[in-house]
């Protein structure tokens, strides 16, 4: 019996080891191209880049430049922040809400967040277009409404599962304390779901940071996200600086893998904690 189980322990290891490579090969395969020269990259793809295929630094600058990725950047971050932080304040406070207050009112308003989670993006996209230019939405600050409309339903769902396992009973001891309703929401609930909270915030940040569609529909090339500045790459009639691509990849990357390898012990016990509580 023993040694079955140990068989089947390298088994799931050598499974898991295959599927982490297959996982990790694209990125490392984006990080050895964006150091070799344009031509190396389409003929010789899996190389690692060495003597004359080895171009430096010049990928990485020549696609700043064109790209302006600094101004990018720095668009992708306001938008990815303040979306964010305005995701994980609004729906905390409406999870709470909704969760602390029962009413048919209050479960209709949950659910119907919820089922928003199942609702395709290009059902509503060009509606939303529609209704973001009638509303001037289309800059940096506009966004970030948009964002939190869709963010909403996941983060309502993950933050209430949440709350429920939070006990009443400290929330009446800060109202006999002599809490306000908002004091007692910032001082007490709040600081109680940091786990949650960091999951909401890294699982909105990733997909925020990486989106490509909504910026590219609502705020085009005027306000260009790193997404949509890298694929003005692409030329026409198919050509493209296949060498400054791969490099503006790799810068777009290691924002968003540093902030979710700080922030993933946190992430699984928000997601743990969320799904079975409640």
């Amino acid at each position: 019996m023993r040694t079955k189980k140990r068989v089947l322990d390298i088994l799931w290891f050598v499974l898991l080891t295959l599927l982490t490579v297959a996982f990790l090969f694209p990125v490392f395969a984006v990080l050895i191209n964006s150091f070799k020269g344009q031509l190396y990259i389409t003929s010789s793809p899996f190389s690692f880049p060495t003597g004359e295929t080895f171009a430096g630094l010049a990928n990485y600058l020549n696609g700043i430049r064109k790209i302006r990725f600094f101004e990018a950047f720095g668009y992708s971050l306001f938008i990815t922040v303040a979306s964010v932080a305005l995701i994980v304040l609004g729906t905390s406070m409406t999870a709470w809400f909704l969760i602390r207050n029962k009413s048919k009112f209050s479960s209709f308003l949950y659910y119907l967040f919820v089922f928003s989670m199942i609702v395709p993006f290009q059902m509503v996209m060009f509606t939303m277009s529609k209704v973001a230019n009638t509303l001037n939405l289309e800059n940096p600050v506009g966004i970030v409404l948009l964002y939190l409309g869709f963010g909403a339903g996941l983060s309502v769902f993950m933050f209430g599962g949440f709350i429920r396992g939070i006990p009443r009973s400290v929330e009446e001891a800060a109202e006999i304390d002599g809490c306000t309703p908002i004091s007692k929401f910032f001082l007490v609930v709040f600081p109680l779901l940091k786990p949650i909270t960091v999951t909401v915030a890294v699982l909105n940040a990733m997909w925020i940071w990486n989106d490509y569609l909504l910026p590219y529909l609502v705020i085009g090339s005027k306000y260009r996200t790193i997404p949509v500045a890298v694929q003005y790459l692409q030329g026409g009639y198919g050509s493209r600086d296949i060498g400054a691509l791969m490099a503006m990849l790799v810068l777009a990357i290691i924002p968003i893998v540093v902030f979710y390898a700080l922030a993933q012990k946190s992430i699984i016990k928000g997601v743990i904690a969320g799904a079975v509580k409640g």
